[in-house]
């Protein structure tokens, strides 16, 4: 997924830098780079690794290297976080699926009755209603994440994202369907309260090819340059890293645990903030063990969606 993306954002500045008439002749890319997450992350451990990275910089260009400057900029990409006209290139890499908050109306306000019970995500069981409140949070906080970074994004400058999609607007998120299915299991055993399940959602949707056109055409500050979907399978990249052993294709055990590792590193502090710590171990041992049955019977993928836009 990072080399597909890669290749696309690498083309993107290309283009826009020989191209565009925007471009100051004395830019230089990457020369200055800003760094975005939420306050809550600890930006220390990124800018402890940057001397190193600054060395293999220097190792891979040689006499070509030039100074290149990276700083911070906390806060939610749903907000402003710079200055107007200040961006040449922004890339936003696989987080724009996740929403600034979980659909309010999922919950009704009179009975209390949660519309999406025994789901944590946009599911098969899931009502035609869910799926449109999900499909209208994206299409908010969309529209606000292109309209902030139109104000910051010079005229002609290049947008490239890359974000987990669906084959559909009412495909669901198979993982987190399986990852749901673990905690319900949880609370038929006494594990952990129903209600708190019932009562608890992802705030994340895969939006459809589509819907991603029908925002950026209708928000309007930006032309859609080029739009490539590739799939990846749940275990992506586990060869990569398990290359020393060679049976790692049927190594279902390895493959499963892979897939559960990087589950919880994304959802365990929204996990922990519903149910507690105590039943997180005992969650993702669940979730490995599902992802190895699912993985007996098909060959799960992500479908993903990298878009290169231009500020009008």
């Amino acid at each position: 997924m990072i080399s597909t993306a890669k290749q696309t954002l690498k083309e993107s500045i290309t283009e826009a830098y020989c191209n565009n008439k925007a471009f100051p002749e004395c830019l230089r890319i990457a020369d200055l780079v800003f760094l975005n997450d939420l306050p809550g992350n600890d930006f220390n451990t990124i800018f402890q690794s940057l001397s190193s990275f600054y060395e293999r910089l220097k190792k891979e260009k040689g006499d070509k290297f030039e100074h290149c400057f990276i700083a911070a900029s906390p806060g939610s990409f749903y907000g402003r976080l710079f200055p107007n006209n200040s961006m040449h290139i922004v890339h936003s890499s696989s987080s724009l699926h996740w929403l600034s908050q979980v659909p309010k109306e999922l919950v009704n306000k009179q009975t209390r009755e949660a519309y999406n019970k025994g789901n944590i995500c946009v599911s098969n069981t899931s009502p035609p209603m869910v799926f449109k409140m999900y499909l209208e949070q994206f299409q908010k906080d969309f529209t606000n994440f292109l309209r902030c970074r139109s104000e910051e994004i010079v005229n002609g400058g290049v947008m490239v994202f890359t974000i987990i999609g669906s084959t559909k607007s009412d495909s669901p998120q198979s993982i987190l369907e399986i990852l749901g299915r673990a905690l319900n299991d949880m609370a038929m055993q006494n594990i952990i309260e129903e209600e708190s399940l019932n009562n608890f959602n992802m705030p994340l949707y895969c939006p459809s090819e589509r819907e991603v056109r029908n925002v950026i055409e209708e928000e309007g500050s930006f032309f859609l340059h080029k739009l490539n979907v590739f799939e990846t399978t749940w275990d992506a990249g586990f060869t990569t890293h398990q290359n020393n052993n060679n049976n790692y294709n049927n190594n279902l055990i390895e493959r499963g645990k892979y897939v559960s590792d990087y589950m919880r590193a994304a959802m365990e502090s929204i996990l922990v903030k519903q149910f507690g710590e105590t039943i997180i171990d005992e969650l993702f041992k669940r979730l490995a063990n599902k992802v190895i049955e699912s993985m007996t019977k098909e060959n799960w993928q992500y479908k993903n969606l990298v878009i290169s836009l231009i500020k009008k």
